[in-house]
């Protein structure tokens, strides 16, 4: 067993640490394993807070990261040719990173498609930071679809815990809305943005009369359909 030890210890998989004192005698020596793991979740506090207090700049900044995230990914050649093109990249894309993606069957239509995400990797630090957190996926998930051939016709939004332990795509096609004024959930740089908190369970997606939504302030994605939070 000590030859074992010494060789793990020489390789750095193990750690010699000396036990407190029991008695008459030389302290013994035990060994713990190397925890050679990264602790992701800290990590990813530590960058969230380095991107500043300005929500907007933080929400922007995140999704300008997903979208250089998104072209770095070696994705499936799944050209976007229509809505069920997108769906399909979208739940390919979120499988492959650990998000269990369900397509929400019932309430597609011709024009739009929703995928809830069941199982965020992140999804503590998105309680927290969710400009951060989920503006990374959301310029994930627009970069994929942009890549593919999807810019022109399709655009996604991010509905973060529209439900304690879930959040939403929401899949729009643009076909005949490029003159609507507006452009509902687009930020001045054309990128979407996340919906705000507006409950204590989760964001609730809001009518485009509400005065909030044209606030300069306001960094989120706006939505439009109101069911969502109900």
């Amino acid at each position: 067993m000590r030859f074992h030890l010494d060789v793990l210890t020489r390789e750095s998989l193990v750690r010699q640490f000396q036990q407190p004192p029991r008695g008459r005698g030389r302290p013994r020596i035990g060994y713990t394993a190397v925890q050679r793991s990264v602790g992701y979740q800290e990590l990813a506090q530590v960058l969230a807070d380095q991107l500043g207090s300005d929500p907007r700049r933080r929400s922007e900044a995140a999704i300008a990261a997903g979208r250089a995230w998104g072209s770095k990914l070696e994705t499936a050649d799944q050209p976007v040719e229509s809505l069920e093109d997108a769906k399909d990249l979208t739940v390919t894309l979120m499988s492959e990173l650990g998000f269990a993606p369900e397509r929400d069957h019932a309430s597609e239509t011709e024009e739009s498609a929703l995928i809830r995400m069941t199982a965020c990797p992140l999804r503590e630090l998105a309680r927290t930071h969710s400009e951060v957190v989920c503006g990374v996926h959301l310029g994930l998930m627009r970069e994929a679809l942009d890549r593919n051939g999807g810019r022109e016709s399709v655009t996604v939004r991010l509905h973060p815990f529209v439900e304690p332990e879930l959040c939403v795509a929401r899949l729009e096609l643009l076909q005949g809305r490029a003159g609507e004024a507006g452009q509902e959930g687009r930020a001045e740089s054309g990128e979407p943005r996340l919906a705000p908190s507006t409950s204590r369970i989760a964001p609730q997606l809001r009518t485009a009369t509400e005065p909030q939504l044209h606030a300069a302030t306001d960094p989120q994605l706006r939505n439009t359909d109101a069911y969502f939070g109900q």
